[in-house]
């Protein structure tokens, strides 16, 4: 991890095409300002990990689940 030490309106870049400024420095908050292709997702850390957990829920289907289905299809 790196660990930089930014003032107010300073910035940094990750690559050639995305750029991270510090705009308000409030107490224990900041606000950054990012700048990216529209080809890169910029996501909060909480929504990433929730989309993540949905992921993983809806890729855990059980066989079980699967031959319930086809028993209904031969049904009809």
């Amino acid at each position: 991890m790196l660990i930089l030490t930014r003032k107010s309106g300073e910035g940094l870049f990750i690559g050639d095409s995305i750029r991270i400024t510090v705009l308000e420095v409030r107490g224990k908050q900041i606000r950054l300002g990012i700048e990216a292709p529209s080809n890169v997702v910029v996501l909060r850390e909480e929504i990433y990990r929730r989309i993540q957990e949905q992921n993983l829920q809806a890729a855990s289907i059980q066989g079980v689940d699967l031959k319930g289905i086809a028993q209904i299809w031969r049904q009809e």
